[in-house]
């Protein structure tokens, strides 16, 4: 926490000008620099994603709406120059830093470094720091707020566009810790969303979004009861607040209507006094001011604030006073909370997630009881470099870290997925607001949410379900209060042993001519352990290069080349491949490379075949292909990867995982012996995927889909067991001509997860028309062998046609054999399951701060033309000013 001096007392001279994020550099038709530009020395940094930069100076940036030379502008814009200095510091001491930033009460918004902002289109800058989350959050207190608009026939009109626009902008103002509802009255109560009647709503972006859509539904006729509908509001407020649900902090009700022809003072008397609890906001629509009087006087009863909106320009200034009143009793009481926003993309980051750390900044002036907020400070933090802390390494294989905020959304996840396509920098619309309930995938049979419009079954399993299905267990770690909370999530059973290596990292270093750049490596990295770790795997597997090394020489010429690439892998990350044909002949070239991002170490994760293995007994191999079916594999050369894990035994510990890519016709030919008309043979893996059959095109698919009644008896047999999973973070492609989005799952036939034609059955006359790709949930099945049956035979009766099979396990592997005899067709046997929706009602955990009101506070100052518009005084105020050092 750093203390600011500044220039107290001073004022900024008639000529003085600042550096407009703007008007940086431009020029008038003469050549001469622009009022508010100037020169402004800019420098590609490829710190900020080769942004051009100055190091040394900030920009001031003002809404469109906004006078760059407003005196309040230029006052407060004069006196936050000395930010600037301590910008510098910040980034000196901590070059990871990346923008830091002042947003003023007044509007204009401090940014370091300095960079030029460049207007869309139309001329027109939208930014106003003071509609971002980060500012409202450390503004504010959570609150609970019932807003009422008067859809009463004096209405019709211009009134009820601005009034539309006014509750528009009022729910910008609201973030994921705020409870509301919106209520329309004439001589009736209309609830905007009627499922909603009487309670109040968490005011997340789908909420927000769908209360917007229903505005346009309002119409203005009869006349307005407005007791009424305040007696309503006050008791919503008190109910919601007796549940437990709410903020259980700040209450408002937001007024918006062309008039009061009283002040229904017995209301406030009976439901608000003297307590004053509930602060009312009125805002009077409109040129007329016969109602003024008698409107601000209900805001100055409680501890509210009055603002007339005549025009649509006037909307976004009178709606942000308010949240200057709601920071009254924090201002008063100087708490600097410090709140995490919650993760979004930077688009001058790249697609990269960030999360902004900020705080309010007050005035100190003695005489003031009317808490004046001056602004907010905060900073930008890539989540990649906060999840740099945690020790990846020690999580063990399916473990990894997370963070989420209060509410539960989603900072970081291995399997957050916001984008729509991954490089890209189109986001998902609910990107930032994704729980944690949505990230991981789901085994329930009894439980679909019902937040998107677009839920789907589908016949093709995703890889991810090649997975093993494991049971995790989660540990949270709550850093501070004010912070997000970060977790790991742990393999049950990990972490009960370790396994040690012990070559020293003054021994490794003569492994450098072996694995270039690992000495740079040794003295970049900082964990000795685990430098340690890897000399060691490093010592004790380069024996297998000679001995893959002695395999390709000794290959006579008439062998078969099945073999392509040999390889392994070690729990600290370490790799080693051997080629058995020259590069350019590889059929798969992408594999163990970058492009390969599922089949390499990096940061977050193991690759698939690694977790595969070790998930597979001691001793056993795993078989498996390219997931996706023949239209994925290489034309021509399809592949079979074979792997297996190396465990130490006593001590329970996969350590080093090895395999082999071979060519799957090579496999095939080993596999073949004899040819009989009378059955089919199938070689499937331990998740129902075919890999070797007579019919080559029906290599890669499930085992459902080719011979259904088969997999239906195993199933009802015991010896696979189907698992439903559930993806709430899935795009779905629509027809975008209609209004149908599948959006319940009903009755289902279970052999539409494997035949296609019924799953799609209804679509096909679509099929012709525009697409799009559209958020969604998604159902997948997956189905898991069960280990301890080796060997099964079974009849199926299909319509008095008796048809048997057999299934065996095949020794050390995850293979099994199914022989099915080929006199009956059983394609067409039904059976039939019910999937139930459940609505979902998340969990959260309530911000630890709460101000709602201060007993010293001034409620005098409550509105009226001017208002809080004024200027400051001339004495220039000391600020406090937080950031975070990491």
């Amino acid at each position: 926490m750093l203390l600011l001096s500044l220039r107290s007392g001073l004022f900024p001279s008639p000529q003085y000008e600042y550096f407009n994020a703007v008007l940086i550099n431009e020029v008038d038709e003469e050549g001469n620099n622009v009022e508010l530009g100037g020169e402004f020395v800019l420098e590609p940094n490829d710190h900020f994603n080769n942004l051009s930069v100055n190091l040394s100076l900030s920009v001031v940036q003002v809404p469109t709406n906004m006078y760059n030379k407003d005196p309040a502008i230029v006052n407060g814009v004069y006196w936050s120059e000395a930010l600037n200095k301590v910008f510098v510091d910040n980034f000196e001491k901590d070059p990871s830093l990346i923008w830091q930033y002042f947003g003023s009460a007044k509007g204009f918004f401090r940014q370091y470094p300095g960079v030029k902002w460049h207007p869309d289109e139309h001329g027109v800058i939208a930014f106003d720091c003071r509609n971002r989350k980060w500012y409202i959050q450390a503004a504010t207190s959570p609150k609970d707020m019932v807003i009422l608009v008067d859809v009463s026939g004096s209405m019709k009109g211009l009134r009820l566009t601005i009034a539309r626009q006014t509750v528009s902008s009022i729910l910008d103002t609201l973030g994921d810790d705020d409870f509301f509802n919106i209520i329309a009255y004439n001589q009736e109560m209309h609830y905007v969303e009627p499922c909603l009647n009487g309670t109040l709503v968490r005011a997340d972006r789908n909420n927000k979004a769908h209360f917007r859509e229903h505005l346009d539904k309002l119409f203005a006729k009869g006349i307005g009861l407005l007791g009424d509908a305040l007696t309503e509001a006050f008791t919503i407020l008190n109910d919601f607040n007796q549940t437990g649900h709410g903020s259980v902090c700040s209450q408002a009700i937001m007024l918006v209507t062309d008039g009061a022809t009283q002040m229904y003072d017995d209301v406030f008397a009976k439901f608000n006094w003297p307590d004053r609890k509930v602060r009312i906001f009125p805002y009077l629509i409109g040129r007329e001011s016969a109602f003024a009087d008698n409107m601000k006087w209900m805001a100055c009863a409680n501890k509210g604030y009055f603002s007339q909106i005549s025009t649509l320009a006037d909307v976004q200034e009178n709606v942000m006073r308010y949240l200057h009143v709601m920071s009254r009793p924090k201002v008063i009481d100087h708490e600097h909370d410090t709140v995490w926003t919650e993760a979004y993309v930077d688009s001058t980051k790249g697609p990269s997630l960030m999360t902004t750390v900020a705080m309010p900044v007050f005035s100190t002036k003695n005489e003031t009881v009317s808490g004046i907020l001056l602004g907010v400070v905060g900073t930008d933090i890539p989540l990649q470099e906060l999840m740099k802390i945690i020790p990846k390494h020690l999580l063990g294989i399916h473990g990894y870290a997370f963070a989420i905020t209060n509410n539960g959304y989603i900072l970081t996840h291995p399997d957050l997925r916001p984008l729509y396509q991954e490089g890209q920098k189109r986001r998902k619309p609910n990107y930032s607001s994704v729980d944690l309930s949505e990230v991981e995938w789901e085994d329930k049979d009894d439980f679909v949410r019902l937040n998107h419009d677009v839920t789907k079954q589908l016949t093709h399993t995703p890889d991810k379900l090649l997975l093993p299905l494991l049971y995790l267990k989660g540990y949270f770690g709550i850093t501070s209060p004010e912070s997000d909370d970060v977790g790991v999530a742990l393999s049950r059973g990990h972490g009960k042993f370790f396994f040690r290596g012990n070559v020293s990292v003054e021994a490794g270093k003569r492994l450098g001519s072996v694995f270039p750049g690992l000495n740079h490596s040794l003295s970049a990295v900082g964990d000795r352990e685990l430098i340690q770790e890897v000399l060691f795997d490093a010592v004790v597997t380069a024996p297998l290069e000679a001995y893959w090394t002695g395999l390709a020489l000794n290959k006579s010429e008439n062998s078969d080349k099945g073999v392509e690439i040999a390889y392994l892998g070690t729990r600290t990350g370490l790799s080693r491949t051997s080629l058995f044909v020259v590069p350019e002949h590889l059929s798969n070239q992408d594999f163990l490379t970058a492009e390969d991002k599922e089949g390499v170490f990096n940061a977050d994760h193991f690759p698939l075949w690694y977790k595969r293995a070790a998930e597979q007994v001691p001793g056993t191999f795993v078989y498996s292909i390219p997931f996706g079916g023949m239209e994925t594999l290489t034309q021509n050369l399809p592949l079979l990867y074979m792997y297996s894990v190396l465990t130490v035994l006593f001590l329970l510990k996969p350590t080093i995982a090895v395999g082999i890519q071979m060519k799957l016709d090579f496999f095939q030919r080993k596999f073949w012996t004899a040819s009989r008309q009378d059955i089919k043979c199938y070689l499937i893996d331990n998740n129902g995927f075919i890999l070797v059959t007579e019919d080559y095109s029906q290599t890669g698919l499930f085992f459902g889909e080719v011979e259904s009644a088969v997999m239906n008896k195993l199933l009802l047999m015991g010896s696979f067991k189907r698992i439903t999973l559930y993806d709430y973070q899935a795009l779905c492609r629509v027809y975008a001509g209609s209004s149908d989005s599948a959006r319940s799952l009903s009755h289902f036939n279970l052999y539409s997860w494997w035949h296609v034609d019924l799953s799609v059955k209804g679509q096909s006359q679509r099929s012709r028309g525009k697409t799009m790709m559209v958020p969604c949930d998604t159902e997948y099945p997956a189905f898991v062998s069960e280990r301890t049956i080796k060997e099964t035979t079974g009849n199926i009766d299909c319509e008095g046609c008796a048809r048997s099979f057999v299934i065996q396990q095949i020794p050390s592997s995850n293979l099994f054999m199914v022989v099915v005899d080929n006199k009956c067709d059983c394609s067409s046997a039904p059976l039939s399951l019910k999937c139930d929706r459940l609505k979902f009602q998340k969990d959260r955990k309530r911000p630890e701060t709460c101000h709602p009101f201060h007993p010293e506070e001034n409620a005098m100052e409550c509105g009226g033309t001017a208002g809080l518009s004024a200027p400051l005084t001339a004495a220039l105020l000391p600020l406090l000013a937080t950031f975070i050092s990491r």
